[in-house]
């Protein structure tokens, strides 16, 4: 896998943040994440609406602090 490394105002950076879901989330993640959407929004806008709401949710939940850690996870489906 080849990288990169971009330059960033620190402004969208702030904003690149406001897009993680985890602490170590990556920005490549996170640009892959926006990638995602935006060509959602172009061939099914209705669809990329309920993604970015299904984010900000699953933010708020993890921000709360009700989630389910990978450990507990791997107990109930049984691994």
């Amino acid at each position: 896998m080849d990288t990169t490394t971009i330059k960033l105002h620190g402004n969208t950076k702030k904003q690149l943040d406001r897009f993680k879901e985890y602490k170590n989330e990556s920005y490549d993640e996170v640009i892959n994440k926006v990638i995602f959407i935006a060509n959602k929004a172009k061939t099914n806008p209705e669809l990329s609406r309920e993604t970015v709401i299904a984010i900000d949710n699953a933010r708020k939940r993890i921000k709360a602090g009700n989630f389910m850690t990978e450990e507990e996870a791997r107990k109930r489906l049984g691994f």
